[in-house]
């Protein structure tokens, strides 16, 4: 695709909330949430049939969502499904019947007037809070709302239903760019289409955010005054790690991201295994397992364990977790699963977890900090660990790990208080993403069983660059000297201590970079699924004739 009526580059910055790169036209999605609402008043005599139309609608839209979430617990997952399960809770509401009922009996006024001012309330009263996990969940009200004015409006002949105005129909891979996604429209996309998403509002703990992982479409969030910036037809590279969008992508930029280019099917497609990479793929839910088959990586090289809680909206208990390791392990059927423990703190927070408010979380209390300081959340998923490792080998990450003495007191807590659990195979090792680590990565590879490079945080805390600040984003990028002779430091420890060293992050699956990843020694790369087949295909061309033949 070549930029049209050969407009220039332009590049925006948002918060990236699912990860990988795609490219494809814009297609616009105009929405009025609160457009469609008739309001009139009734007579006294009439309240009680428009409150039986309001007491049908919520009947109806119960029944929908349970169709929604049968379909989503088959496509998807039970994790995303609880999403809607959610909804129904919140539309069944009794509270909230009760409220509805007494705006039509005190106002004499019709039902879809009482249940938008009734959901319109909490919408607004979520959307004020200091919290940003309760601000998306405001999201779920307004699909409540319009799906319940969709349903009566439909009980209405002088009134048709309410939709979003989607620009008109694209030819081949569409982003769709929209203030806002509900849950509802992010699992209905149709991703053999939509490659990628970019919208206003929306965190990564958004329940849109988290149906974008699952379904494996690279998301970029944050986007302010996003219809401003967009044309329908608009040609955009979407990097869902870093937040980066370029709209009308220069030839140069281009070539960077081949893979983006390629129809949605050839990115999809599994590629055999090669004999100089070790390809594996990262996870965030225990859902995306099928994913991680369908294209045939090596293992689970990194599953964000954190996200299984955001999912949820709350702390799962060791069974319930459990039941999600053992599912991952069992499915693998003996090949690798790294577990990285709860990476919660900075952007992946919510208010269940009660993290006190910081100036500036990205340096506060996170990772190995918190889990120090939480010590009941690791014991808990130390537990669920070790009882997953009855069904195979696991190696369990922890993350954001600054010098060997946190590293000690982090394993010593786990190897205490699993104990009385028969031990099975379990390896420790360290995240080095933080730059003292990998200065210290010798000593550190001496005690731990393995380490892997977070290439994605290492580039931001290396060069103290905020990927997500549009005024500084443009210098997030790993191609500076520096960073490789970090690299080259920490290959050098992993070879003389005999330690395998793995690197996962956005930088694993890019062409550019795999060749001198191979050349520093790193065999094994763990990537987003989309991008395994790409990492395999540059990794035996950067080997030669030798590599050429894949294996069966």
């Amino acid at each position: 695709m070549e930029p049209p009526n050969g407009a220039r580059e332009c590049r925006l910055t948002g918060t990236g909330i699912s990860e990988g790169v795609a490219m494809g036209r814009v297609a616009l999605l105009h929405r009025d949430p609160k457009a469609s609402v008739p309001f009139y008043f009734v007579l006294e005599s009439d309240v009680a049939a428009e409150q039986l139309r309001i007491a049908d609608a919520v009947r109806a839209a119960a029944e929908q969502l349970d169709a929604l979430i049968a379909v989503v617990t088959e496509r998807i997952g039970p994790a995303q499904a609880n999403i809607f399960v959610a909804q129904k809770m919140m539309i069944l509401d009794e509270v909230l019947a009760e409220q509805m009922r007494v705006i039509i009996a005190e106002r004499l006024v019709n039902a879809e007037t009482a249940a938008a001012s009734a959901l319109d309330a909490y919408e607004s009263l979520l959307a004020d809070l200091d919290s940003e996990y309760l601000r998306e969940r405001a999201s779920d009200i307004g699909e409540i709302r319009r799906r319940l004015l969709d349903l009566l409006n439909r009980t209405r002949e002088d009134h048709a239903p309410s939709a979003p105005a989607a620009s008109p129909a694209l030819s081949g891979a569409c982003v769709l760019v929209a203030e806002e996604l509900t849950p509802g429209e992010t699992v209905s996309l149709d991703t053999s289409r939509t490659v990628a998403f970019i919208t206003e509002r929306g965190g990564p703990a958004s329940h849109a955010a988290i149906l974008a992982r699952a379904l494996g479409i690279p998301a970029v969030s944050g986007v302010r005054n996003i219809l401003s910036h967009f044309a329908h037809g608009d040609e955009v590279l979407v990097n869902g790690a870093t937040g980066e969008i370029v709209v009308s992508p220069a030839p140069a930029t281009l070539r960077l991201y081949p893979a983006a280019k390629r129809p949605v099917s050839r990115r999809l497609q599994a590629v055999a295994p090669v004999e100089n990479l070790t390809v594996m793929a990262n996870i965030s839910l225990c859902s995306e397992l099928n994913f991680v088959n369908t294209v045939r990586a090596e293992g689970v090289g990194l599953y964000r364990t954190e996200f299984e809680l955001l999912a949820a909206g709350r702390m799962l208990s060791e069974d319930e977790q459990y039941q999600r390791y053992a599912t991952v392990v069992k499915g693998m059927e003996g090949k690798p699963v790294f577990f990285r423990l709860f990476d919660l703190g900075s952007d992946k927070s919510a208010p269940f977890l009660e993290i006190p408010a910081e100036e500036n979380p990205c340096l506060g209390y996170r990772g190995a900090r918190l889990l120090l300081g939480r010590t009941d959340w690791l014991i808990t998923q130390a537990r669920a660990l070790a009882r997953a490792a009855a069904h195979g080998a696991i190696h369990v990450i922890y993350p954001m790990i600054s010098d060997l003495d946190q590293f000690l007191k982090l394993r010593e807590l786990f190897r205490q208080h699993t104990q009385d659990i028969a031990m099975h195979d379990i390896r420790h090792g360290v995240m080095l993403e933080v730059p003292s680590a990998c200065l210290a990565a010798r000593e550190i590879l001496e005690t731990a069983d393995f380490a892997s490079i977070g290439s994605n945080d290492l580039v931001q805390y290396l060069f103290a660059i905020d990927r997500n600040n549009e005024l500084v984003s443009t210098d997030y990028r790993p191609d500076r000297p520096v960073f490789w002779r970090v690299l080259r430091l920490v290959m050098d420890a992993a070879a003389e201590t005999g330690k395998p060293v793995s690197l996962c992050g956005e930088m694993g699956g890019q062409p550019q970079h795999i060749p001198k990843l191979l050349e520093l020694g790193v065999t094994t790369v763990s990537v987003n699924p989309r991008f395994v087949g790409l990492a395999r295909v540059t990794a035996r061309r950067a080997a030669g004739p030798r590599a050429s033949s894949p294996q069966p």
